[in-house]
């Protein structure tokens, strides 16, 4: 049991640091839960998804006045309620594809050696629009127009594929719509929100009768991590992109596809 905890930390360590950035968290937790032994079996894989909401509420409580904000508007502001609705239009791609594909989701696409593949291929990507001569239009990512969201939310749905990355794809397809990296990003945290909570409350509601007393003090722990860790990368992340752009998330993601295929060809 103490080993099952350490093991909760350093994975709740991993979700946080890599959800909010475009190298895959789920992609990392797979690799990191082979090397640690727990992920063939349906808790393993759960585990997964489960501990996001720490970091989703990290994101919540950094944003809680812009939320509030936008509720407000709600009731007397157009622009707030057009905000609201492409949010929900972003988010229903990937809430109908998820739910349809779930099974396959889970045990097709929860692979290792597809996910050093994916973080390899994406860093391709996220390198070739990064350095692209792109003229941004959109500096706001409230300001970005219906079918903008649209094709963002459709974006997203490539993310599925573990190593892909939800940021990295909603991230990519932003800017190449012509966002700058600031709102291409800060668009992913807002469509992170309803994303992640879908992702949470539907894994929930499938696997519920795993969870143990033993299981859920092991999730609250990789919960209470993965929180700590979001919130301090949600507080940079922003202001990095906006100086620095992707190319150390290009790197990090190439490097550990590399390695990853390295120990897989090797039998770990």
């Amino acid at each position: 049991m103490t080993f099952d905890f350490i093991k909760a930390i350093i994975l709740g360590v991993v979700e946080g640091l890599t959800e909010f950035i475009p190298v895959s968290s789920t992609g990392h937790l797979l690799l990191m839960q082979r090397f640690f032994g727990f992920s063939d079996d349906d808790f393993g894989k759960s585990f997964a998804v489960l501990i996001q909401f720490g970091a989703i509420l990290a994101l919540l409580s950094i944003y809680a006045t812009r939320l509030w904000q936008l509720f407000l508007g709600l009731f007397n502001d157009p622009q707030s309620r057009r905000f609201v609705l492409g949010v929900l239009i972003a988010f229903l791609p990937a809430a109908v594809i998820g739910a349809l594909a779930y099974k396959i989701i889970k045990d097709v696409l929860f692979n290792p050696w597809i996910v050093c593949f994916s973080l390899i291929a994406g860093g391709a990507v996220l390198l070739w629009v990064d350095r692209l001569d792109l003229k941004p239009r959109y500096h706001d990512a409230t300001r970005f127009t219906l079918p903008m969201y649209f094709i963002i939310g459709l974006a997203q749905c490539v993310s599925m594929i573990p190593g892909v990355s939800r940021s990295g794809s909603t991230i990519v397809a932003a800017m190449l719509l012509g966002a700058d990296r600031r709102a291409a990003a800060e668009f992913s945290f807002w469509l992170a929100m309803p994303t992640m909570a879908g992702a949470f409350a539907y894994d929930l509601y499938k696997d519920h009768g795993q969870f143990t007393n033993s299981n859920l003090a092991i999730i609250a722990v990789g919960f209470i991590v993965s929180f700590i860790a979001a919130w301090f990368v949600v507080k940079t992340f922003l202001g990095y992109v906006s100086r620095n752009g992707f190319t150390l998330f290009v790197w990090w993601r190439v490097i550990v596809g590399v390695l990853g295929l390295i120990a897989l060809a090797a039998g770990r």
